[in-house]
């Protein structure tokens, strides 16, 4: 694997198909009050990018997450400084200048500000720092290439105050509602456009990783992230940069493909314990395979047992990583929001890798730590080529003391496996004995509305499929639904960025029978939480996919009159029931 140029945060811890823009309506600008609260009265903090914010408004005091208001400082202060690396980056770009530190650091910046990652407010002091030493460094390299930079925001001469409380002060400036007077409609594209870089740049920073990267994905970071401070574009410029993003989202997500694939294999059906196996225990989660490789090469031959938790279950269909590693065994759990009750259950060492940590019970403290981009104060942060604390904690764990048998769940249904069975699938389909096809999908999370998936499911018709992905499967990955001329009717496609496989077994449907991905017996039924889940839909629209049934609630970044457009342009119908939405897809 090629050695990247920076570092993956791990600096010295001071603390423990295309649709343009041109088909929309000329301008959707208008005085309706944007959803959430803005910045007239002032706020401790405000952050409403995730799906359970504060009462489907904003987050004021403390996130729902556990962000504190100091971190959504330092948050929107890095956001700030890496407009300035980015507009920098536009600049040198002119005269042929791209820095592949540069590119990696503002992605892996920006995924450091997605929901559930980075709440260490002292490892958001470190990446200031660098973003504005980077910054600093492509200024000159520009002008000396010749090259001109301009900029009416204060992004390219902006100074870090010499403590962290002062950056904390300074990053209270720079605010999502910092701009009280910005037309909502317009503000809220921006957001749109914001939180959909977010969850692409997760995904770029994962591939880079296993060295599949893709300059053009790299330009348009920094050119979107730039134009987030242009004050000359209008709706309809955003509205283009949004759908670009989606459509930069799907390469990202085929660079992730190739990445994992090119690594460990493409995923096979595979069976998954749900049970236990005597001996030492090591917890698995998040959703980086290669800090999962990492584990098992360093537990091997040591008594321990490895088991995966939410988004780390698919790892188990890539056949190299079950065929090197006997001592990778089952999974252990659900989805991220219910891990303070089962990490505190699990008798062994935990690794939370990449995101969707929560703040720790202290019955556990001691046996979680952190990887990659992922941090929590107080938690050991570890990097992937010394796990030797990981190692020590298992070994002094009880681990498991006996066998226990559980049932078994199936894996690995990824494009290329889907694509194998398609002769069975497409003569199904003419017979009459598959009569549809639903994608049930995205993240889970606490709110109850969620049961709606879970009953969803368990409602569809006997004669129907359903593929899933990410977390949100975790409402009903145990249900025994059959087959259908022995094809599993439940499909595991794989992780949240395993999407990019749904699209390619879309994508194959309608060359089968001939009909753009809109005509086959195919729907999206979503579930969204976080800012990748965002990227996802994003590039589901610039694919052109109408009828996208999205729950469990509406974004609160998005506008009355930008819902309308979205209704208008590809009919997105907020989840009703089960039973009636299942009624009005089935006809």
């Amino acid at each position: 694997m090629k050695k990247k140029t920076v570092s993956r945060r791990n600096f010295i811890k001071k603390s423990t198909m295309g649709i343009a823009a041109s088909t929309f309506l000329p301008s959707i600008l208008s005085a309706n009050k944007v959803f959430g609260a803005t910045n007239k009265k002032s706020k401790a903090m405000f952050c409403y990018q995730c799906e359970q914010t504060m009462g489907g408004k904003g987050c004021t005091i403390v996130g729902v997450c556990g962000k504190t208001a100091d971190v959504a400082a330092l948050q929107d202060f890095l956001i700030h400084t890496l407009k300035g690396i980015s507009i920098a980056a536009v600049a040198g770009r002119k005269v042929n200048i791209s820095d592949p530190e540069t590119n990696q650091f503002t992605c892996m910046a920006m995924f450091s500000t997605l929901t559930n990652v980075e709440f260490d407010p002292y490892r958001f002091e470190d990446l200031l720092h660098e973003s504005v030493t980077l910054r600093d460094k492509m200024i000159k390299r520009v002008k000396a290439a010749g090259g001109t930079i301009s900029s009416d925001s204060d992004t390219l001469t902006l100074k870090l105050k010499p403590t962290l409380e002062g950056m904390i002060k300074q990053g209270k400036q720079y605010g999502l509602m910092k701009d009280p007077d910005i037309d909502p409609d317009l503000r809220s594209l921006q957001h749109m456009l914001l939180f959909g870089i977010k969850g692409m740049a997760a995904y770029t920073d994962h591939a880079a990783e296993h060295a599949q990267e893709d300059e053009k994905n790299y330009e348009f970071v920094h050119r979107s992230i730039a134009a987030l401070e242009d004050k000359k574009l209008d709706a309809n410029a955003y509205l283009g940069l949004v759908l670009e993003c989606g459509e930069k989202n799907l390469r990202a997500m085929e660079l992730l493909s190739l990445g994992n694939t090119g690594a460990y294999g493409d995923p096979l059906p595979t069976k998954v314990p749900l049970g236990v196996k005597k001996g030492k225990a090591i917890l698995v989660s998040g959703h980086d395979f290669i800090d999962l490789e990492a584990v098992l090469k360093a537990s091997a031959g040591k008594g321990i047992y490895v088991y995966t938790h939410g988004e780390m279950l698919p790892a188990h269909g890539y056949p190299k990583l079950k065929e090197r590693f006997p001592h990778f065994y089952g999974h252990f759990g659900t989805a991220w929001q219910n891990q303070k009750k089962e990490f505190a259950q699990f008798p062994g060492a935990i690794l939370m890798t990449s995101n969707c940590i929560q703040k720790p019970k202290q019955t556990y403290k001691k046996n979680i730590f952190t990887s990659g981009t992922v941090g929590m104060p107080g938690l050991t942060h570890l990097n992937k080529h010394n796990l030797a604390p990981l190692i020590e904690r298992a070994l002094e764990l009880p681990g498991y003391t006996e066998n226990k048998a559980d049932m078994e769940i199936l894996v690995g249904f990824g494009h290329k496996t889907v694509l194998g069975i398609a002769g069975k699938i497409v003569s199904g389909v003419k017979d009459g004995s598959i009569g549809h096809f639903f994608l049930v999908g995205g993240c889970d999370g606490i709110k109850k509305s969620r049961n709606y998936y879970t009953e969803f499911v368990e409602k569809t018709p006997d004669n129907s499929i359903i593929l899933t992905l990410a977390c949100g499967k975790f409402k009903f990955f145990k249900h025994q639904l059959g087959e259908i001329n022995g094809i599993p009717r439940l499909l595991d496609v794989g992780q949240c960025n395993d999407a990019h496989s749904a699209v390619q077994i879309a994508v194959a449907l309608t060359k089968a029978f001939d009909t753009d991905v809109n005509g086959l017996p195919l729907s999206f039924i979503l579930s969204w939480y976080e800012q990748k889940a965002v990227a996802i839909l994003l590039s589901l629209l610039h694919l052109g996919i109408k009828d996208i049934h999205l729950g469990p609630s509406l974004p609160a970044f998005v506008t009355p009159n930008v819902l309308d457009i979205l209704v208008k342009n590809y009919n997105i119908t907020p989840i009703g029931t089960p039973e009636g939405d299942l009624k009005k897809i089935l006809g």
